[in-house]
């Protein structure tokens, strides 16, 4: 097993788009051949789009990209500029007078940063496509992650810079990557040293306070803790399944989630994963399934590392300079 990168995944390409003075972005996973996909959404507060058609029991068996972006429920919005560029050049779901492409998306919550009134747009999500034929792997502020934060839970004066990540791996011939933009309520955790390297800061800006600890201090207020959330992230394989199947490894990538973020799937956060599978290789459903958890975990870390301060939110890096 080999760690290789995410664009190396063939038929797979990846193209992000951001405004720094949001700062916002979004970011756009194309298979122009289709893929067959899976989603599950496990947070409490999701922002989704053609979720409902990678159901198992519905017609579509392929979708053509799946579009993370900020902005909140507007920026769903960039799907159509996705959607524009595909039909441009003849991909998409035949339905004789055209051909309608299958976009999948999920956003999260970034409007707290920066300009709210600046979001993701049909224009945005259109750059992300025409910049995904560089096919470059970026991570950090980049894309989706470029207004993420993390460790919200004591408002933004103590939250730190979140990201976009990915990473990938590869057994034989066999191929899985994630991609994922960070955006959490909760903390983030190294699992090769078990320890915060990116959450809720104490009043040093310098130490963590430990976000799971103030939530189970805190057990009976109810207050409503949504101050801008949610991690959602594109796990894709070279191997060959099913739509169900796919489920099922979506399903499976958000053991990531669980080791790489706490508390993860709150009912503040609108986590989401998409699968997408190209049908190049036979591969078994386990394996890929804990690949996906694994590559999913590792996207997660490197996307806090790479990202870099903005508007006093504080780096992983400001931290480690500063121990």
């Amino acid at each position: 097993m080999r760690e290789i990168s995410f664009n190396s995944i063939e038929e797979i390409r990846i193209g992000n788009a951001q405004n720094l003075k949001g700062p916002t972005g979004c970011t756009v996973v194309i298979c122009e051949n289709g893929a067959v996909a899976g989603v599950d959404v496990r947070g409490g507060s999701p922002g989704t789009r053609e979720t409902d058609l990678l159901n198992p029991v519905n017609l579509v068996d392929r979708i053509h990209a799946v579009v993370l972006a900020g902005g909140s429920a507007f920026g769903l919005d960039a799907a159509g500029g996705v959607m524009q560029y595909l039909e441009e050049r003849n991909i998409g779901f035949d339905v004789t007078v055209t051909k309608v492409p299958i976009v999948c998306g999920a956003v999260l919550f970034d409007l707290n940063i920066g300009d709210y009134k600046i979001r993701p747009d049909k224009s945005m999500g259109y750059e992300a496509c025409i910049n995904s034929k560089l096919n470059l792997c970026e991570n950090g502020n980049i894309g989706a992650g470029t207004g993420a934060t993390v460790g919200k839970i004591l408002g933004g004066k103590y939250a730190m810079k979140g990201g976009l990540g990915s990473f990938a791996l590869q057994v034989g011939e066999l191929k899985v990557g994630a991609v994922v933009a960070v955006n959490c309520l909760g903390d983030v955790i190294d699992s090769s040293s078990g320890n915060i390297i990116a959450g809720a800061l104490r009043k040093d800006k310098r130490s963590f306070a430990g976000t799971e600890s103030i939530m189970i201090s805190r057990y009976s207020n109810k207050k409503n803790l949504f101050t801008g959330n949610t991690t959602i992230g594109v796990v894709a394989t070279n191997g060959k399944f099913t739509k169900s199947e796919m489920n099922k490894v979506a399903s499976m990538a958000h053991n990531g989630y669980g080791r790489a973020m706490r508390p993860a799937h709150s009912m503040f956060d609108g986590d989401t994963i998409f699968s997408m599978g190209t049908g190049k290789v036979e591969a078994d459903l386990s394996v890929v399934g804990f690949l996906a958890a694994e590559v999913v975990e590792k996207a997660i870390v490197r996307a806090v590392k790479s990202a870099d301060s903005i508007l006093g939110y504080k780096s992983y890096k400001d931290i480690q300079h500063t121990k």
